[in-house]
């Protein structure tokens, strides 16, 4: 992957977290106030953000590191598979 791609790889997920984030803004002002520790869409949204902030992570490794193709292969395999 080179610079280029890259960058539009992460513009991307930010904007896919910033949706999510701004879906479940909405639905919390659509509660009148009522918390959304319990709610299972809200835990759904929250588990999700965790695996993009996981996987912009390893994008971040992939970027940084200078690893070999075989290592990029088994990175992208490993996200795959989730």
């Amino acid at each position: 992957m080179n610079g280029g791609q890259v960058m539009v790889v992460m513009i991307v997920v930010i904007v896919m977290i910033a949706g999510i984030i701004k879906a479940g803004l909405k639905n919390a002002h659509r509660n009148d106030g009522v918390s959304l520790i319990n709610d299972p869409e809200a835990a759904r949204l929250r588990d999700e953000v965790q695996q993009m902030k996981e996987r912009i992570q390893v994008l971040e490794r992939v970027i940084t590191d200078n690893h070999k193709s075989v290592d990029l292969d088994r990175e992208i395999e490993r996200l795959r598979d989730r």
